[in-house]
């Protein structure tokens, strides 16, 4: 009975960090799936203005409004490169939660195999003795016959 009470305990510990790394692992996912879909629509979005400069280009463009629309691409270019970087960060913290939720379910599942191997022990233990027990009752009652035979 002392084992179970450190064990129960360290069970719950477990069970509740286990809970919380799937927590922050969704949240991480959530996280690095946002920051990849801002990314491609960053790229959709510079693949669209340049679509539409190709097309101001056939027709005829100033001098201006082609410098306006470089600027543009440079500061898409600029937002794109800042955005990657986010998403390699999210990338790498999303690993690191990996890491972490197998770490506690690992964790949990040693505790738990530690505790199903104390209940087989205990569920042996306790069919010795019952069979002990009713070893001891049969040769009991055996001996008895055997004394009212004899007499």
């Amino acid at each position: 009975m002392t084992n179970k009470l450190p064990l129960a305990t360290l069970i719950e510990l477990a069970q509740s960090k286990a809970d919380e790394a799937t927590r922050r692992l969704g949240l991480l996912q959530n996280a690095h799936t946002s920051a990849a879909e801002k990314l491609d629509l960053l790229h959709q979005y510079r693949q669209e203005y340049l679509d539409q400069l190709q097309e101001h280009l056939q027709d005829g463009v100033s001098s201006g409004h082609l410098r306006n629309f470089r600027q543009f691409i440079n500061t898409l270019d600029t937002a794109i490169e800042q955005q990657r970087a986010l998403t390699l960060q999210a990338d790498s913290r999303l690993s690191s939660g990996r890491s972490d939720w197998q770490h506690s379910k690992t964790r949990l599942n040693s505790f738990d195999t530690l505790a199903e191997r104390l209940h087989q022990q205990e569920l042996t233990t306790m069919n010795r003795r019952e069979q002990r027990d009713s070893d001891e009752h049969t040769a009991r009652q055996f001996y008895l016959r055997s004394n009212k035979s004899t007499d």
